[in-house]
């Protein structure tokens, strides 16, 4: 059972770690082991999010979640298969907990009176200097 929040636990069963010879560090074994490890996690079939949450994380982790739904998370920065596995663990945790974070509204500003006069001070004098631009020449 995987915590992502206090209220949503992700069991083992619904996701899929799949193992492939991966690039980066690690010399002639990079050739020969599979530690590049991708997490899958299909998010429109999953019975353990509520239909909000499905939304959320559609629309956040649009461009990770392939065309059938399917959450794809990668890691290949490590030597060895199980240090992958952890790190596309966290990562996927990270993301999701990210996806279904509240937002924060924007509260609207208003400019300030003083900001305001400075403004129209400053295009009064822009426009003094372009008057003082059109006179006749002697």
């Amino acid at each position: 059972m995987l915590e992502i929040t206090r209220s949503l636990h992700i069991p083992e069963n619904e996701l899929r770690m799949e193992c492939t010879r991966g690039t980066g560090p690690g010399g002639q074994s990079v050739n020969k082991l599979e530690t590049c490890v991708t997490l899958c996690f299909d998010v429109e079939n999953s019975a353990s999010l509520s239909d909000s949450q499905r939304s959320k994380i559609v629309s956040h982790l649009a461009s990770r979640i392939t065309v059938d739904g399917v959450l794809r998370v990668t890691s290949r920065t490590h030597r060895t298969q199980l240090a992958n596995r952890r790190a596309v663990t966290e990562r996927f945790v990270e993301l999701v907990r990210a996806a279904l974070a509240p937002r924060k509204s924007r509260k609207p500003t208003r400019a300030t009176r003083a900001s305001k006069e400075r403004r129209l001070k400053s295009k009064r004098e822009r426009g003094d200097i372009k008057k003082g631009r059109g006179g006749k020449w002697s």
